[in-house]
Parts: structure tokens; sequence; C-alpha cells
């Protein structure tokens, strides 16, 4: 008995979004700074590209796909320099010592900002076709189930990002605010060797 597409999609999801990058710093420094939900939030923004990119993959959109190959450098150069602006601004706006946050940041704006980090990284769409071409799913003829292998992928994405910002925010609860000061600021540098390693593949 072959594996619903939904359960499918939501371990593919949660596989590809669980190893750790620029985007689960931002997801940890969210939660250190403004608590769970603007993490999660975070979290969300990088789900829906996710998804996103599983749908080109998943209904077989070549010319989505190629459009996305031909503007793979512009994309990736606003990626890299996005992230070291973020790195840059993790580290200028550190809250004083002895103070665990500035103001909190807008849980949408947030979320826009991993939706569009993650968008900015074709790759994604790469490692979605290259695991669905493994375990034969993707290309459906049925848009049923190319639907819930998307559906899937956003759950299981979601779920990692829950799972990520909920441990944060425990940790929260037990770090003093200069230990936060301090992780935002090692946060702030990680995220600005990530953007440089992007920039460096252009």
């Amino acid at each position: 008995m072959s594996l619903d597409p939904l359960l499918k999609g939501a371990a593919i999801g949660l596989s590809i979004a669980a190893p750790v990058g620029p985007i689960g710093v931002l997801c940890i420094r969210r939660t250190l700074s403004d608590g769970v939900a603007t993490g999660f939030a975070a979290g969300l923004g990088a789900a829906t590209a996710d998804a996103a990119y599983g749908c080109v993959a998943a209904f077989g959109l070549t010319s989505v796909s190629d459009l996305l190959s031909r503007y793979q450098g512009p994309m990736q150069l606003f990626g890299g320099a996005f992230l070291c602006y973020l790195g840059l601004r993790a580290l200028v706006g550190r809250p004083p010592a002895g103070e665990a946050t500035t103001r909190p940041a807008s849980g949408a704006a947030v979320y826009g900002t991993t939706l569009l980090l993650t968008l900015s990284n074709p790759a994604t769409l790469i490692s979605f076709t290259m695991v669905f071409a493994a375990l034969g799913v993707g290309g459906s003829p049925s848009y049923a189930a190319a639907a819930r292998l998307v559906a899937g992928v956003f759950a299981g994405s979601a779920l990692w990002w829950l799972i990520l910002s909920s441990a944060s925010g425990l940790a929260r609860k037990r770090l003093k605010p200069a230990w936060i000061r301090a992780v935002s600021g090692v946060s702030g540098c990680i995220l600005i060797a990530f953007g440089i390693l992007a920039l460096s593949r252009l």
C-alpha cells in the first residue's frame, strides 16, 4: 500500500526544513528576542516558500522552473546581500546590556523577510525536484494528489519551525538578558557569514 501524498509531502517538507541554515538562525534569534509567536512567524515564511517551490516541482511547472533558473544569479545576489544586511542589523541593533529586547518586531514583517529570503534561493527548488524524483512523486497528472503533496510539504515544514521556535522559547525563559544579547551578536555574525558565502557562489 503506497503512502498517502499528504504524508509523503509532510516527510519531505520536514526533512528539507530541518537542516540548520540562515532561516533557522533567524527563527532562533527572533524567538529569543521577541517570543515564540514571532519566531514561528519567521518559520511560516520559510514554510510558505517551501510550499511554493514544492508546487512548482509537484505540478511540473517547467516554465516557472526555467524562469527561476534564468534569474538565479540576481536572486542569489539579493539573498546574499539581504542576509548581510540582517546580520549587520542584528549586530548594530542589539539591546543595551541588561535589557533583553528592543521594540518587538512585527510578525508580518518577520514572515515577509523569511519568505523573501527562502524564495531568493532557487536551490530549494532543485532539492524538491531531486527528492520528488527519487521517491517517484511530483509532476503527477493527478492534480488532487499533487495538491495533497504540496499541502503536506507546508505542514511538514511548519511543524519543524513550530518545534524549533518552541524549543527556543523554552531556552528564552532560562537565559539571562546578557546571554540573549550575546546570542543576538553571534547570530548576526552567522547571518553575515551565510550572506558572504551566498555572494561568493555567484
